[in-house]
């Protein structure tokens, strides 16, 4: 394949955006304001945050942010972990260190297109697709037989972008097993965690419980803060670690100083942020499929377990990539066609749309959808 190819979800929404009145298509819950921020995490930091010096931070980040980073972890300590300007480049920079050619990657579909095209452009990958007919259920037994003697890793994504799906830690353990007795690495896309509506579904984190675990989060799903433009990557592999270390030489070098005060500010205030963003995210998902459930003609959804994002099948006539189009032009409201988690690996089907229901104005966004349901007799 050619590398970049075009972001099919990115380019899908730069294509509409001037259209868009409502973006019920948000991957992230409603953000906040610097003020609200300090409200939660103490106003004595306002002080300290308008001191900071606009200096260059630490590569790897100021051991202020290490430090709370780390704290989210059981077993990984500040020298565990490198901060990213958010997750792409973390994606890009583990990738490049963790791949070359004649190796081979298996990695899970749908997914967010940056962990198959950057291993595709580096290796041979082979797709497991999740089973959209079970409730986007992972069998196991097909990750194994994916399995091959050069299989350098395992890419894997729960709680998961776009459908809210997890595996159980059954599962997780099986996977743990299989890569384990290969010397596989398993690269884990973790940054939905901690939006589980049942905490009893919370798996740990790859970091924590695998020697060979690489766990990606960034501030943006579960804090609400896409902003401040912080991801990270946590490893106990501390050689591997200092050549992710190299590779971040040649790109951002590091953060924003003020990006890390801030972050540092929200890891350590966690708790009622944490609490801020599921208080909202519970209520708006019993609002959404409420609203789905008045047009059973056009929707069926299974339920997602975590996150933002709804993942409906849309059965109407037209298609879901023609619903989308015609929802956006006529009523402003933006949502997503599956067409735009398209794989190089499997076949999506083009059937699914992806629905966020995040942000704080989704009362308004829905009503406006219906709306233009009811008017347009669909």
């Amino acid at each position: 394949m050619a590398f970049p190819e075009d972001f099919r979800l990115i380019s899908y929404l730069s294509r509409l955006e001037q259209a868009v009145r409502f973006p019920l298509s948000s991957s992230y819950p409603e953000s906040m304001n610097l003020d609200t921020l300090f409200e939660l995490a103490g106003k004595e930091h306002r002080a300290p945050f308008m001191q900071t010096m606009l200096d260059y931070p630490p590569l790897r980040g100021t051991p202020e942010l290490l430090d709370a980073i780390a704290s989210t972890y059981k077993n990984i300590t500040a020298q565990d972990v490198i901060s990213f300007a958010g997750a792409d480049e973390a994606i890009y920079a583990s990738f490049q260190m963790l791949l070359k050619s004649g190796d081979h990657a298996v990695v899970i579909t749908p997914n967010y297109q940056s962990l198959e095209s950057v291993p595709l452009s580096l290796c041979d990958v082979t797709g497991v697709a999740l089973d959209e007919n079970n409730d986007w259920a992972l069998d196991t037994n097909q990750v194994r037989d994916a399995l091959r003697a050069n299989t350098k890793v395992l890419v894997i994504n729960f709680p998961h972008n776009p459908t809210g799906a997890l595996i159980n830690r059954q599962q997780l353990d099986e996977l743990i097993g299989l890569c384990r007795d290969r010397g596989i690495w398993i690269f884990s896309d973790e940054v939905y965690r901690l939006t589980e509506f049942d905490p009893a579904d919370r798996l740990p984190q790859l970091a924590d419980v695998y020697e060979r675990g690489i766990s990606l989060n960034v501030t943006s799903k579960a804090y609400g803060l896409p902003g401040l433009r912080i991801g990270w990557v946590a490893c106990q592999d501390k050689a591997w670690m200092r050549e992710l270390e190299r590779m971040k030489q040649y790109l951002s070098i590091c953060n924003s100083m003020p990006g890390e005060f801030l972050t540092t500010l929200a890891l350590n205030a966690r708790a009622p942020i944490l609490e801020r963003v599921m208080e909202r995210s519970r209520r708006q998902l019993v609002t959404l499929t409420q609203f789905l459930a008045q047009y059973p003609h056009l929707f069926r959804l299974s339920v997602p377990k975590a996150g933002v994002l709804a993942f409906p099948r849309f059965t109407g006539e037209q298609g879901a990539e023609a619903f989308a189009t015609q929802l956006v032009e006529e009523a402003g409201v933006m949502v997503i066609p599956s067409v735009a988690y398209a794989s190089e690996l499997n076949r999506v089907s083009e059937d699914f749309l992806r629905i966020g229901f995040g942000r704080e104005n989704l009362d308004e966004a829905l009503g406006e959808m219906g709306r233009w349901l009811d008017k347009s007799g669909r």
